[in-house]
């Protein structure tokens, strides 16, 4: 088969899809050995997604999400002579010129509408034409599937589950005991801070671990609790920093922006605790990403998170306020407690691989691409 795997959006972003389309690519090529694997990349970006024997590079024109891609990436499309098209970032071509396969990450974008500007309203707004018209959805998470039969229709056997991994530099680094390091300047020492790692917006939930913090403090004014916040910043953010100048927490809550993926195994694995009070994850990498450091997490009991976690980290209300400030006070000063859930986190995260994300997929393939 001579498989299109559409990774125009990482010529414009790293992480998060583009991050899913390279290592997914990366991992299918050595199963694929007798299939051509072409990576459709825009032109702008030079370099080749994947550097294997059987993949090979057609550079496009066409833009990710521009408003006229449904006309030009057919046009594009045709003379690749693709058996099958993947469509990693949710909508692919509604008229095309082989059977699609798209991936749907997570439907925030109608759980929080507000979050759209209007190209991103009349991008995303073509994803229920798009699951329809596919010939395979892949959901990251069973909870996603649930999302996708219940706001758009589809129904649930026609979406298989397929989920997502960390990457292999995510592992629990051997850290001395006050190890320090510089990330966006700040000096961080191991073991001296929790972590959030994620967009700062407001389906993240900040707000409720700024709150607990506000509390923890009250509570032990002589503590030296620092919570770390790396991540870019999104949509209606201004209201989560000016809660942390209303809260008075000073240097207790600091907003570091987004981290380097070279610097995020370091975090995970000196972070004294990870949380994610997130009110809606399509899979929640990050969570899995400090599990596979040994990071002790705490995570909130909602959408995916409880899939991808299992027993390894501490569930909690997304809301509760009380209980995300309890549970920090008692984790971060019970070593025992802590060592009890990085034991657990590597073993889970385990559980997850892209090898596995990989031999799916491409079962996936083989059954609506031509000639699989």
């Amino acid at each position: 088969m001579r498989i299109g795997i559409d990774a125009r959006l990482n010529a414009y972003r790293q992480g998060g899809i583009a991050e899913y389309t390279r290592r997914l690519a990366e991992a299918i090529a050595p199963l694929a050995p007798d299939d051509e694997i072409v990576a459709l990349q825009h032109a702008r970006q030079r370099e080749p997604l994947v550097a294997a024997p059987n993949v090979r590079r057609a550079r496009l024109l066409t833009p990710p999400h521009h408003r006229l891609e449904q006309l030009a990436l057919p046009v594009e499309l045709l003379p690749r002579r693709l058996d099958l098209l993947h469509s990693p970032d949710f909508i692919p071509p509604l008229r095309r010129p082989c059977p699609a396969v798209i991936t749907v990450h997570d439907l925030a974008f109608i759980h929080f509408p507000a979050i759209l500007d209007a190209g991103a309203r009349r991008f995303y707004g073509q994803i229920r034409a798009a699951v329809h018209s596919a010939e395979a959805v892949i959901a990251v998470s069973a909870a996603t599937r649930a999302d996708i039969a219940a706001l758009l229709d589809l129904p649930p056997e026609r979406v298989d589950v397929v989920y997502e991994a960390a990457g292999p530099a995510f592992q629990p680094l051997a850290l001395n005991p006050g190890a320090v390091r510089e990330v966006n300047g700040r000096r961080l020492e191991a073991g001296g801070f929790m972590l959030f790692v994620s967009t700062i917006e407001p389906r993240k939930n900040i707000d409720t671990l700024l709150r607990a913090l506000r509390l923890c403090l009250d509570r032990r004014p002589g503590a030296d609790y620092r919570l770390i916040l790396a991540g870019s910043s999104g949509w209606l953010d201004r209201p989560i920093y000016d809660l942390a100048r209303d809260l008075a927490l000073g240097d207790a809550a600091v907003f570091i922006g987004p981290a380097a993926r070279a610097d995020l195994p370091w975090l995970y694995s000196a972070c004294r605790l990870y949380l994610n009070p997130s009110l809606y994850e399509g899979f929640g990498l990050p969570a899995l990403e400090a599990l596979a450091c040994g990071a002790p997490s705490l995570v909130a009991d909602t959408s995916s998170l409880p899939e991808v976690v299992g027993d390894a980290a501490l569930r909690l209300p997304p809301r509760d306020v009380e209980a995300w400030a309890e549970a920090i006070t008692r984790l971060w000063d019970d070593p025992g407690a802590r060592a009890e859930l990085a034991r657990r986190g590597p073993a889970q995260a385990a559980r997850f691989s892209w090898a596995r994300a990989a031999r799916e997929t491409l079962q996936i393939y083989r059954r609506v691409g031509r000639g699989g």
